[in-house]
C-alpha cells in the first residue's frame, strides 16, 4: 500500500557518488558534512542533518560553498569611486601590464634590468704617445706625481705601462740634473699605483736595448741609465738581481755593459743605497749659500782662465739658481775690480754681455748685483783703493753695450776730492764732534 509522503520522507538520504564521476574506489564513503554552532545545518535546515542540494536548486544558491562570507576584501579601500586605501602608493611593477594579449603590454618591460658598463679600449702605440708624452712634459713642469697617477689611470695602458718609465727616463736624458731627479721620483711614486715591478724591468730593458740609438743624441746616456737603475735599486723599485742577471747577457765593451757597471758601482760602494737618493745632485734651491758663492767663484776663475763664455754659460746654467744670479754679477764685477788689468775687465764685460743676450741672467738681476756693489763700494775700498776709477771703468764699457741701462750710473757711488784748509771755512779746521 502506497503512504503519502510527508516532509521528512522527502528529504533524500546523501549517497556516495560512483567511482566513474570522481576517480575513486567503488566503495562507498561519506561526503564531509558542515555543521554550524548555531544547530542550523547547510542551505538553512535544522538540526544539523546531512543535506546537499541537487540540481537547479544547487545552481541558483547564492551562498558560498566555501563556508566562508562573500563580503570584498578590499577593506573599505575598492569598490566603485575609490580611489585604493590612504598611504597606498602604486610603483612601477604595479603599473606594468603584464597581459602579452593587451594593447598596452611592453615586451621590453618583462625583460630582466642589466647594467651598462663602458669600457675603454687600450690605446695604440700612436695614440699612447699622444697622450702620455705630455702628460710627462706637464710632470716636469709642477713636480705633482699624484697628478700623473690619475691621468694614467684614466687611460686603458694596460700592456703599455713599461713604456712610461721609457718616456719619463729618455725626456730627462736631454734636461738637466733637476729633471732627471724628477723622472726618479716619479718613477718611484708610480711604483705600486700604476707601475708594477714587471712594467719597471721591462721599461729599463727596452732603454737598455735602445741604448746604442740614445747615445746618438746624448753621448753620456750609459752613464745617466746606469744611474737610473741604481736609483730604481734604491728606491726598491727594481731587485738588485735584474743588474747581474742582464751583466752576464751583455758584450763586456758594449753600451749597455757600461751602463750595467756604472749602475754597480753605485750599489757597491759604501752606504750606496743612502748616497743613491742624492745620485743627481742637490737642486739648487736646496744648497747652502755658502757652497753656491763658491761654485761661482770657482767657475768665474776657470773662465778668466780658459776664457770660454759658453762653457762658463754651461756651469751657471746646471746651478740652477736663477734667483741668486745677482750674486754671480757681485762676484764677476769684484772680481774685475780687484785684478784691475785691462784684460780680465774686457773678460767680464764680454761674459755679462753673454749673460744679458741669451737671458741666462735676467736684467733684473744684473740690475741687482751692480746695485749691491754700489752699497758695498765703502767696504770694498779698504781692501781695493782704486775701487771707485775700476767701477767707473767697468759701469761705462757695460752701459755702452747695453748691458744696464743710464739710469743705474746716477746710482752709482762717486769718491769726493780731499780738500785741503786753504780751499774754505776760513783756514779753520771743523770739530768732528759738531
Amino acid at each position: 500500500m502506497d503512504t503519502v509522503p510527508t516532509a521528512s520522507t522527502k528529504k533524500m538520504r546523501v549517497r556516495s557518488k560512483s567511482t566513474s564521476d570522481v576517480g575513486e574506489t567503488q566503495n562507498n564513503d561519506h561526503i564531509p558534512t558542515y555543521k554550524r554552532e548555531n544547530k542550523v545545518g547547510i542551505n538553512g535546515k535544522a538540526n544539523n542533518e546531512h543535506m546537499v542540494k541537487q540540481g537547479r536548486e544547487k545552481q541558483l544558491d547564492r551562498k558560498p560553498r566555501t563556508g566562508l562570507r562573500g563580503l570584498p576584501k578590499k577593506g573599505g579601500a575598492g569598490g566603485k569611486g575609490t580611489w585604493g586605501a590612504i598611504g597606498e602608493v602604486l610603483n612601477e611593477e604595479d603599473l606594468k601590464v603584464k597581459d602579452h594579449h593587451d594593447p598596452n603590454y611592453e615586451s621590453e618591460e618583462d625583460e630582466d634590468e642589466f647594467e651598462i658598463k663602458e669600457i675603454k679600449p687600450e690605446l695604440s702605440d700612436e695614440e699612447f704617445d699622444l697622450h702620455v708624452d705630455p702628460i710627462i712634459m706637464e710632470y716636469f713642469e709642477h713636480g705633482d706625481t699624484e697628478d700623473v697617477a690619475i691621468s694614467l689611470h684614466e687611460l686603458n695602458i694596460s700592456s703599455k705601462k713599461y713604456k712610461v718609465v721609457v718616456l719619463a727616463v729618455t725626456h730627462a736624458f736631454e734636461r738637466k740634473a733637476s729633471y732627471r731627479e724628477l723622472a726618479s721620483v716619479l718613477i718611484s711614486d708610480l711604483y705600486g699605483k700604476v707601475l708594477s715591478n714587471a712594467d719597471i724591468a721591462k721599461g729599463f730593458q727596452t732603454l737598455l736595448d735602445d741604448l746604442d740609438d740614445l747615445s746618438l743624441d746624448t753621448p753620456e746616456a750609459y752613464e745617466y741609465l746606469g744611474k737610473f737603475i741604481a736609483r730604481a735599486v734604491a728606491d726598491d723599485c727594481l731587485p738588485p738581481a735584474f743588474v747581474t742577471n742582464h751583466q752576464e747577457g751583455t758584450r763586456p765593451n758594449s753600451s749597455q755593459r757600461k751602463a750595467l757597471d756604472e749602475a754597480n758601482v753605485f750599489l757597491r760602494m759604501k752606504h750606496g743605497m743612502v748616497r743613491l737618493d742624492s745620485v743627481w745632485g742637490i737642486g739648487g734651491g736646496r744648497h747652502p749659500v755658502k757652497y753656491l758663492i763658491k761654485k761661482m767663484v770657482l767657475l768665474l776663475r776657470e773662465y778668466l782662465a780658459s776664457e770660454d763664455v759658453e762653457e762658463a754659460c754651461r756651469c751657471v746654467q746646471e746651478l740652477e739658481v736663477p734667483h741668486f744670479h745677482h750674486e754671480l754679477v757681485y762676484e764677476a764685477i769684484f772680481m774685475a775690480m780687484e785684478v784691475g788689468t785691462q784684460r780680465v775687465i774686457d773678460l767680464i764685460r764680454a761674459l755679462l754681455k753673454k749673460f744679458s743676450s741669451t737671458m741666462i741672467v735676467t736684467p733684473g738681476q744684473i740690475k741687482e748685483g751692480f746695485q749691491r756693489v754700489f752699497n758695498s763700494m765703502e767696504d770694498i775700498t779698504l781692501d781695493i783703493p782704486r775701487a771707485h776709477v775700476l767701477l767707473e771703468k767697468i759701469v761705462n764699457d757695460c752701459t755702452k753695450e747695453y748691458i744696464i741701462p743710464r739710469s743705474l750710473i746716477l746710482n752709482m757711488p762717486t769718491r769726493g776730492r780731499k780738500r785741503f784748509v786753504s780751499e774754505g771755512d776760513g783756514g779753520v779746521l771743523k770739530n768732528r764732534c759738531q
